[in-house]
């Protein structure tokens, strides 16, 4: 098993994607505290795990991960029922207000800020000592579409996930010395609860061209979330040692064999958020 003998943190992880990973982390045999914001639906989520694998410790923690104190509460909870961590899936994520964003609602658009950003941010700074003094950790975040294509009247959640990505790449370099490998995932479209809150919203507010994309992944299915949550296994594993600063396509890119590259990796700049210029692109402009 791929994860026996680590702990780990997962954040959102009452439902959608951030249950799923948990699932898979136990079949890999880690331990894992949830947290969420729904205490109901946590302790559900946390039972149903719980009677898959009983064999491995399940534990649940409401928490809003925008709050610095309730943050650090589940850290020091984890920490102190397992002993230790290893790993931490920053998955808590909401779209946030949709529609010209001259007329949004400026308050919810911070408040996705705060979620997705400082969502990450927050539980990545309170488990970074803990990750030097054990000398190694990892640190997954769950990005998306946001983060590298423009996402028209859905700013908020576009410019928070470009951040987060930014800040793992930031916190990638800070912590290299330490053994602390830190890296995004894009999963790829999901029919979570996300899809519905785009249909809900309708063609007018999220315009025609995202609606009718996320009708066809509602109705046709969509990414199978299994593919994220097995991405963040490898991430989270020993396999991927050092390999550490990536946006990795759990769609898209051969990520299972992504450690035979790693001295590439190591000298490159792929899977990294970067500026286009004209030579890239075979132009010449001075």
């Amino acid at each position: 098993m791929k994860l026996s003998g680590r702990n780990a943190i997962i954040t959102g992880a009452s439902q959608g994607l951030g249950k799923v990973i948990a699932e898979h982390f136990l079949r890999e045999g880690a331990n894992v505290v949830l947290c969420a914001r729904s205490e109901a639906d946590l302790n559900k989520t946390r039972d149903e795990l719980a009677r898959l694998a009983p064999d491995r410790k399940v534990l649940a923690r409401t928490c809003d991960v925008s709050d610095e104190a309730q943050v650090n509460n589940v850290v020091a909870f984890a920490i102190h029922e397992l002993g230790s961590v290893e790993v931490l899936v920053a998955n808590a994520g909401v779209y946030g207000p949709m529609g010209p964003t001259e007329s949004v609602n400026l308050d919810e658009w911070r408040r996705a800020l705060d979620i997705n950003l400082f969502g990450v941010l927050l539980p990545a700074r309170a488990l970074i000592p803990h990750f030097k003094r054990a000398k190694g950790g990892k640190i997954v975040v769950i990005s998306g579409g946001g983060a590298t294509n423009p996402l028209p009247n859905i700013s908020a959640y576009a410019a928070s996930k470009a951040a987060v990505v930014r800040l793992m790449e930031t916190l990638a370099e800070e912590l290299k010395t330490h053994n602390v490998d830190v890296n995004a995932i894009a999963p790829g479209a999901l029919a979570t609860r996300l899809v519905d809150e785009v249909l809900a919203a309708g063609p007018d507010k999220v315009g025609a061209v995202f609606f009718e994309k996320n009708k066809q992944w509602k109705e046709k299915g969509a990414v199978s979330p299994d593919l994220g949550a097995s991405l963040a296994v490898y991430l989270a594993s020993a396999d991927s040692d050092g390999i550490t600063g990536r946006l990795i396509s759990a769609q898209w890119d051969p990520w299972r064999d992504l450690h035979t590259h790693r001295e590439e990796l190591a000298k490159s700049d792929i899977y990294c958020l970067r500026r286009i210029v004209p030579e890239d692109r075979g132009q010449k402009w001075s």
